[in-house]
């Protein structure tokens, strides 16, 4: 039987686009990649065959690229918003499961989301990212999540140095949850409730973000 291969398409090949199509470029993965500018379509060649010089992103051409036929669609374009929405409303509208869109601005990301899109916010992020690095000393990584729940990789430091998990008691205490812990670059999520901490772990939670916030500070006191 022949394995199913996951298919992705991605619109403006820009620092962003031309990034995600060489991460997500595989054998397992088939990636369409559509651009205007002849040398950038050229130069992602080297990652995916599927690339393709769309002059006009409308309905006709981009169905000609067979756009419409993946699974997720990444609109990277945000710099040119009327090109942006336009490109999210049409790829919508053929039908493509996931439409995500780069949004450049707040303004512009409510109107992609209207238009069905998962928005992101690469430079907001990425300058949220740095800044919470920046004002914890402990905190090493996030992933956000709806409702204002964060997962997110912090030291093991102060209070929990040779505690062990059923003493820190976080479920209850702080209202968050560990869902792994990390070691000499080993992830372990099948661990006792006698775990003791070490120095050098990494303890990944996951909770609302001003219980996590709390955790975290009670823990460096």
């Amino acid at each position: 039987m022949k394995k199913q291969v996951s298919s992705f398409g991605v619109i403006g090949l820009g620092r962003f686009g031309a990034a995600l199509v060489k991460t997500l470029a595989s054998p397992e993965r088939e990636v369409i990649a559509v651009d205007r500018d002849e040398a950038r379509v050229r130069a992602i060649r080297k990652y995916t065959d599927l690339a393709f010089v769309v002059d006009d992103l409308n309905h006709d051409t981009l169905e000609a690229t067979g756009i419409q036929n993946c699974e997720t669609v990444a609109i990277c374009i945000a710099e040119k918003m009327d090109v942006s929405i336009l490109t999210t409303m049409t790829v919508v509208k053929m039908g493509v499961p996931n439409v995500i869109s780069k949004a450049a601005s707040e303004e512009q990301g409510e109107v992609l989301k209207r238009l069905g899109a998962t928005v992101v916010y690469p430079e907001s992020d990425m300058a949220v990212r740095i800044g919470k690095r920046l004002i914890s000393n402990n905190l090493l990584d996030y992933i956000s999540l709806d409702n204002g729940v964060e997962v997110r990789r912090i030291q093991a430091v102060g209070k929990l140095l040779g505690a062990s998990i059923q003493e820190v008691d976080v479920r209850r205490r702080y209202g968050v949850n560990i869902i792994a812990i990390e070691r000499n670059h080993q992830t372990d999520v099948d661990f006792s409730a006698q775990y003791r901490f070490q120095k050098g772990d990494v303890v990944a939670v996951i909770g609302k973000v001003d219980k996590i916030d709390r955790f975290e500070n009670s823990i460096q006191n």
